[in-house]
């Protein structure tokens, strides 16, 4: 057995993402969603490539003969991104999240909550995660003070005071950083199945039992959860953020998870299969990169390590948490910085380990990842092009930025599908709104990459 007595149950009102209803819940709309979704993508590949936006750029390039082999280059990459979405679309549509667990055989649970200098933010986790539905005499809740100077502590003490006997707590003396907070509570887990949470979020009541039904499935390593935006109505900011997140999760995630490759399983929620992290854990937490020791993208980097060890990783959309996300530009573009660096370095590594992964799936993770990637040598290229261009024809910016609209328009239908909401003109806002103010993100973290700071407080 996990845990004493177990904790009381604390009321746990509906949330927000409980009533949030998406188009998938109608038949008729959804079917009506669907083939609206495949019609814009026949339409904008009509549109991009026969009639408004490369027709202009290859005409400019006649006048510029050195620019044709960055303009032809750019609509074969152009193609293939469509090509691409097409098959994603497939995907999309045929994924269906895993049954969850049922209280009678759910598997042995430890919860891991990391917090450093959170303050009252994780009593509210804590408390979640302790109303959430799960055998009680199976769930154990794990909570690391990652040597934190504010009053966080004392907010972890409270907590617990009212959550009786379940929840462990570790306090380090300074601060050491979230590989050694997780490190610490891998280390103490005594579930089957080990769940990480960020110390600024809450989860659903369901979550923990959605969470542990795909490891019914002995291939299956880790699991990734649907973040959602906690300060969702805060600002402009986190509104872009919440559609971004929906895409992010219920497109693009649910995609991947048809493969068994979901790239990253996020730190706001994830699983894992216990057996598996031990394996693997020694090397995680030395993890080095070009000689230095990684400090952050910990949970893009354990997933890397599952999948090399030949596991799947899935999502699993029913299990639901909201997080707190960055409410003005600076820190955004800390968040930013820190999801980039990381990135770049596990996109080295997945290039290594993918064809380690069954072929159809290595195939598959192969074509999706090369063509991904490809848009940042395309992209940055173009944008050079149109300054040029725009001097000879300068209605060549405004057909490109119209060309955006259309596709950020199709990629709003997706997230209709999954919550019915005005915030959809958000996710429209947020494509310029990245092209004019966060171009500068991506190759700067290249540049950096090697920077040890967490760009977080």
């Amino acid at each position: 057995m996990i845990g004493g007595r177990g904790v009381e149950e604390m009321p746990s009102g509906p949330k927000p993402w409980e009533t949030a209803r998406g188009a998938a819940e109608f038949p008729l709309a959804d079917w009506f969603l669907r083939a609206l979704i495949l019609i814009g993508i026949c339409g904008i590949f009509y549109y991009i490539f026969a009639v408004r936006v490369y027709q202009p750029l290859l005409h400019s390039a006649e006048k510029h003969h050195w620019a044709g082999f960055l303009v032809r280059p750019s609509i074969l990459w152009a193609l293939m991104g469509v090509l691409m979405l097409c098959f994603r679309t497939l995907l999309w549509f045929s994924y269906r999240p895993k049954p969850a667990a049922d209280m009678r055989t759910a598997p042995a649970m430890t919860v891991i909550i990391p917090a450093y200098n959170e303050g009252a933010m994780v009593a509210k986790t804590i408390a979640s995660v302790a109303a959430a539905k799960y055998p009680r005499d199976r769930l154990e809740i794990v909570v690391i003070d990652d040597g934190s100077k504010d009053d966080t502590w004392e907010h972890i003490e409270g907590a617990v005071a009212r959550c009786a006997d379940r929840v462990t707590t570790v306090r380090f003396p300074q601060n050491r950083g979230k590989r050694a907070a997780l490190e610490e509570g891998f280390h103490r887990a005594r579930g089957e199945v080990v769940v990480t949470i960020d110390s600024d979020s809450e989860i659903d009541s369901d979550t923990l039992l959605a969470i542990a039904g795909p490891f019914r499935d002995p291939k299956v390593g880790a699991v990734a959860g649907k973040v959602l935006v906690h300060n969702r109505r805060s600002g402009v900011i986190p509104r872009m953020l919440h559609v971004r997140f929906i895409l992010s999760f219920d497109f693009l995630r649910s995609a991947q998870s048809t493969y068994g490759t979901v790239y990253c399983c996020p730190g706001a929620l994830s699983a894992y299969r216990t057996s598996v992290v031990r394996e693997v854990l020694p090397f995680w937490r030395e993890q080095k990169f070009l000689g230095v020791e990684c400090t952050y993208g910990e949970d893009r980097a354990l997933t890397n390590f599952i999948l090399g060890e030949g596991y799947d990783s899935v999502y699993q959309g029913t299990a639901r948490v909201r997080t707190l996300v960055p409410e003005n530009y600076g820190k955004l573009c800390r968040m930013y910085l820190r999801w980039d660096r990381s990135y770049i370095r596990e996109e080295i590594r997945f290039a290594r380990i993918v064809w380690k992964r069954p072929p159809v799936k290595a195939l598959i993770a192969a074509l999706d990842v090369t063509i991904t990637n490809l848009r940042y040598p395309v992209g940055y290229a173009t944008m050079a092009l149109l300054a040029v261009f725009a001097v000879d024809d300068p209605t060549t910016i405004l057909r490109v930025l119209s060309a955006m609209g259309i596709m950020t328009s199709l990629n709003m239908l997706y997230y209709l599908r999954s919550e019915l909401s005005w915030d959809f003109l958000f996710g429209i806002f947020y494509a310029y709104f990245s092209f004019f103010t966060l171009f500068w993100i991506f190759p700067y973290a290249l540049l950096t990459v090697r920077s040890r700071s967490w760009l977080t407080r």
